[in-house]
This record gives structure tokens, sequence and C-alpha cells, in this order.
């Protein structure tokens, strides 16, 4: 099943595809889930509940998904866990010793944005760069959770493009401020559920277009660390959580390697595709002025 969080009536709402068409649960029919998290937390019953909704669904609850206003998958994660250096490639084009214990750090959910909606470039940088990744959606409550039962705990898939301020990442040794600027974490379109993909989303091609031009291609079997590892890793020190956020990392090809420089600017269109996922689009925008806080 794939859903989406759009925006209905002024407000978030949870959609489910039909083939082409995306469907406005909100006026689908009574009792159906809210949000990401209700359908998460209503299991095979809540899924059953949306199916049969879908076939019957009246004509007012058909959407263009190409006139629809995407949020991010899930709005307002409890966590968004983000994985660096996950990909041999990219860690030796970065100058980095492959670690070997994964390299974790923070997002923040005013950082995330949805499909279609602008990535901004801060007035403070022009170094704004893509990175394409695939985020795993935690659906179970975990501690301690052993990686042969890690994928149990993942409810699905979705598109990641992990906007990063290069220079702001390097002002010193933690990355948080580079990697949390507002409106640079662009998730979506759709939560892919896991039962509809390869197990751990291996064996997937990823690839990442500027205006265009490809500019990251790979496979999620390049990862170094797998989805189940990342999980059980993880969950030796932080207890996951439904509704949760692990964004995976990214392949080599991100533009502060390239030489000459490559950084996203405004009218740039950026695309990251992942196989069986969807692909997630995102223009390029300035920074509005800044204004005094009311």
């Amino acid at each position: 099943m794939r859903l989406a969080t759009i925006l209905s009536g002024g407000k978030p709402a949870l959609a489910a595809y039909r083939g082409a068409d995306l469907i406005d649960l909100a006026k689908a029919g009574p009792g159906l889930p809210g949000d990401i998290l209700a359908f998460i937390a209503g299991g095979d019953a809540a899924r059953a509940t949306i199916a049969k909704a879908l076939d019957v669904a009246p004509p007012s609850a058909v959407l263009d998904p190409e006139r629809a206003t995407f949020l991010p998958v899930v709005p307002r994660p409890g966590k968004i866990i983000c994985v660096g250096l996950n990909y041999a490639d990219h860690s030796a084009e970065s100058g980095f010793k492959q670690p070997d214990y994964p390299t974790l750090f923070g997002r923040f959910a005013t950082s995330l944005i949805g499909h279609k909606a602008p990535l901004i470039r801060p007035n403070l940088s022009d170094q704004l760069d893509y990175e394409g990744e695939i985020a795993a959606v935690i659906g179970r409550r975990g501690k301690h959770v052993p990686k042969a039962k890690a994928l149990d705990h993942v409810a699905g898939y979705a598109v990641f493009n992990e906007g990063s301020v290069r220079d702001y990442q390097f002002k010193a040794p933690q990355w948080t401020v580079g990697k949390n600027f507002d409106g640079t974490g662009a998730f979506g379109p759709a939560l892919v559920t896991a039962d509809e993909l390869p197990p751990g989303a291996r064996g997937l091609r990823l690839t990442t277009r500027l205006n265009g031009e490809t500019v990251q291609s790979a496979s999620t079997d390049d990862m170094v660390f797998d989805v189940a590892s990342l999980i059980s890793i993880i969950s030796e020190a932080i207890t996951l959580e439904p509704g949760d956020v692990i964004v995976t990392g990214t392949p080599a090809g991100v533009g502060v390697a390239r030489k000459p420089q490559l950084f996203m600017k405004p009218g740039d269109v950026c695309e990251v595709e992942v196989e069986g996922i969807g692909l997630l689009v995102n223009p390029i925008a300035q920074e509005a002025a800044e204004r005094a806080a009311a």
C-alpha cells in the first residue's frame, strides 16, 4: 500500500494511492485513519479498511497527484535519526576513513518539507548540497531489537533528500547545524509499506538528478550498514517508536566532493528516485528576506 500526507481543506490528511489516482481518505468514508501514525497503530485492520474504502471511494475523494499539495510523509516524527558515511564510495570521496560503527546524527521536524515543495537555500550560505537517500519509517516500538527481527519493526519506506548546508556542517565537529536548516529535508512523496518491497529495501536503484542530469546512482545493496543492522544497533541505545524515521545515508556524487563543486541554486530542480518507492521532486528557492519576530 502507498500512502501520502496531503493538505486537504487546509489541514493535514492521509491519502492512499489507487493506481494513478490519489484518494483523500478524509473524504472516502467514515472511520478511516486520519494520519500515518493512526494507520501504523491500526495494523492489518486499518489496511483492510482502507483497501475496501479505495474500491468504493466517491468521485469527490479522487485527486490528481499532480495537483495535490504534499506534506512530509510523517509530518512531525518523534525522532529523525540520520546515518552518515553509510556508502563506502561516499566515505572515500569525502575523505573519511570508513567507520566500523554507524555515524549517527539527528534531524529536526522543522527541517522537513514535502514532495514538490521548495528546498530552501539559506541567505547565510550558497553551499546547499543534495543527498539522495531512503528513509525507513518505524512501525513498532523496540529496544535491544535483534537483527533477525529488526525488519519486523519497519512500517515502510520513503524517499529523502537530505539537503546539507556544507559550510555550516563543517563549522564544528558536530554536523547538527548544517543538517537542520529550515526547509532542507525533503521527505516523500509516499510511504510504501514494507510488504511491497524486498526485505530491507535491498537491491533498489537510487538515483539523484539535478536539472535532469544524473549526479548520484547506486544500489541500496551498497549500504555498509543495512536497514536491519541500523535498527538493531540504534535500538541498543535508543528506544525506537512508531513514526520514528531512520534516514539511511547517501552514495557518492555529492556536490561538495566534485571538482568543481556543484551546489543547488534557486531555479534548479532536484529529483531523487528510488526503484519501487517513488520519485521525489523539489525546486530550489532562496530564503525570504529576514523579518523581525512578532
